[in-house]
């Protein structure tokens, strides 16, 4: 797929990052040159067909050209997320077996360095940033040397890998135990490529902006997607400098996750409400009229003239600026990776920006779900993709099977029958249900799993467990899904807190006393703070609450096994948890 486009595309841009503050670009013959030379090298290195080789770093454009050329050799790419902690990096080049690794720098090399040290098979080091004394480690321009006076063979033997062979690892947390390595085949990345192609075509001679870690499987996709329309993708130069960037790129369409809207979302609302009361007056009238325009349009309804010459004021107004702060020339968004809030949806729309939610995980290989410009509804992840089918369960579950979903786990059969059923059909662990229409809502998860409103999925138990460690804790529930950030709420091991009254000279024993002492929940804050060194960032807890009495069976929030019952518990402190976001 990314050979026929560099032919097809040649000269026209393929890639382009920043560089000292400028916007570099890299033609889709020079980009297809450099894979090429950098598949030579890592065969140089010794990698063949079925070889893992991972890659852990921000996205950046010589991430995709690294995994492309893993893919020329047959080789299989594990993505690991930067931000994971040494402790998850060694689980994942042990378990995948990795036989090279490029890291981004050194805060990345520290961490693979450490993990080596727990791992039975060789491993071979290239930095993509830097230079490190160090056996088998290797520079970029050290890695890029090897490829000099080869003879390559790439056209032929990229011919020869099949849509069978596998192509990736990407590790997904499970709601216990270490991260799990989803199989990807090429046949599933490409049906989801085409899938997408058919059920949103792109131009070639756009633009979109790339920032989502490539890590995520939606930005992989995203990824080989481009790499077979042949449009261009630019390389955001970090989250922070994200709004800058898009000025600037002016992309025609972009994949995001909900945080950032709710980003813009929340900054437009703070502008408006610190402004002068005209200018609140004005935004609320706009706000009203894109409203009711979006609503017409939603049921395919004519825009009365009316209506359109408010809107035009609206726009020119109001909405005029924030159109300009996205570049002004986009078309819509692709949400994905943690549900998007229906409000904040319903706000772009009525701003004439179009926001499509879609829905699908590191199994399906992304989207199996999307709303379209002609078929859409808020607060749904839209109708079925082609290639896959679904069906609800009886417990209403959804179900999915077909040419995008996974084969299974590497190294984990167990895992395996438990997610895919005898025939065929992928559990997913989500609750959900069709409308009338035939679209798809996701009522309710029936795991654990949080996902975050920055796409990140958490494993709550495995931060529950690791804070329980605490011996001043009693019990720990996280919470955080679809929200931006993790909190927890925490109850108090008796003893333990009486005797830690005692020691600061507080003389209450009573527990629901001392939940409420301040010196108490600094304590508590302190050893949280400690245990958060041990988690990636995403997986740290930014606030909490102390409870003032223990969870038990008798009060509904245990089982008889004694698990607690998140359900009942998120239910139950909804109030107490909403009052931990608030600013």
């Amino acid at each position: 797929m990314f050979q026929d486009a560099a032919e097809r595309r040649g000269d026209e841009g393929c890639l382009r990052y920043k560089q000292a503050g400028l916007w570099q670009t890299v033609s889709w013959t020079q980009a297809l040159k450099w894979v090429k030379s950098f598949s030579e090298s890592l065969k140089k290195l010794g990698v063949t067909s079925g070889d893992r080789v991972s890659i852990i770093a921000n996205t950046r454009y010589e991430w995709t050209l690294l995994d492309v050329a893993i893919l020329s050799l047959g080789g299989v790419t594990v993505p690991i997320y930067h931000s994971s902690v040494a402790e998850e990096v060694e689980h994942i080049l042990r378990d995948s077996g990795t036989k090279v690794i490029f890291v981004e720098n050194s805060t990345q090399l520290e961490k693979v360095l450490k993990a080596k040290r727990g791992l039975p098979q060789a491993l071979k080091i290239v930095m993509i940033d830097g230079k490190v004394m160090g056996e088998d480690i290797l520079t970029f321009d050290e890695f890029k040397a090897l490829a000099e006076g080869s003879a390559t063979d790439f056209d032929s033997r990229i011919r020869q890998i099949g849509l069978d062979q596998l192509a990736t690892l990407v590790y997904t947390s499970g709601t216990t135990g270490p991260p799990k390595g989803v199989m990807l085949h090429h046949s599933n990345i490409v049906y989801e490529v085409e899938a997408a192609e058919r059920s949103m075509p792109i131009d070639p001679n756009d633009t979109s902006l790339i920032f989502l870690p490539l890590a995520h499987i939606l930005a992989r996709v995203i990824q080989f997607y481009q790499l077979k329309v042949g449009f261009t993708h630019a390389y955001a130069e970090s989250i922070d400098k994200l709004l800058e960037d898009i000025g600037q790129v002016k992309p025609h369409f972009m994949v995001s996750v909900p945080r950032i809207f709710e980003k813009i979302y929340t900054k437009v609302m703070n502008d408006v409400e610190n402004g002068p009361s005209i200018k609140r007056s004005i935004f609320q009238w706009a706000l009203a009229t894109g409203k009711a325009r979006s609503q017409l349009l939603l049921q395919n309804k004519p825009i009365p003239g009316g209506l359109k010459m408010k809107y035009a004021i609206a726009t020119k107004l109001v909405f005029s600026k924030l159109h300009a702060k996205l570049g002004g020339r986009l078309r819509f968004f692709v949400s994905g990776g943690a549900p998007l809030s229906k409000e904040i949806a319903e706000f772009f729309h009525a701003a004439g920006i179009l926001i499509l939610e879609g829905y699908g995980l590191t199994e399906t290989t992304a989207a199996i779900n999307i709303n379209l410009p002609t078929a859409m509804a808020f607060g749904s992840v839209g109708k079925i993709m082609p290639f896959v089918e679904e069906k609800i369960a009886e417990d209403g579950e959804i179900l999915v099977r077909g040419k995008m979903v996974t084969q299974g786990y590497w190294n984990n059969p167990e895992a395996t029958k438990a997610a895919i059923d005898s025939e065929g059909w992928f559990h997913t662990g989500d609750i959900g249900e069709f409308d009338a229409q035939g679209m798809l809502r996701i009522t309710d998860r029936k795991k654990d799993i949080i996902v975050t409103a920055g796409g990140k999925n958490v494993a709550p138990q495995n931060i529950e467990n690791l804070l329980k460690t605490i011996p001043l804790l009693s019990q720990v529930v996280v919470h955080g899904d679809r929200r931006k950030y993790l909190t927890a709420l925490v109850t108090l091991n008796p003893d333990e807190a009486k005797a830690k009254a005692a020691e600061q000279g507080i003389s209450v024993s009573n527990i629901a006393q001392l939940s409420k002492e301040p010196k108490i929940f600094e304590m508590v804050k302190k050893l949280i703070e400690e245990k958060n060194h041990d988690l990636p960032k995403y997986e740290s807890i930014k606030r909490f609450a102390i409870l003032d009495k223990d969870f038990t069976i008798e009060g509904g929030e245990l089982t008889p096994t004694l698990k607690i019952k998140r359900k009942v518990i998120n239910e139950r402190y909804k109030d107490l948890f909403d009052s931990l976001y608030s600013e």
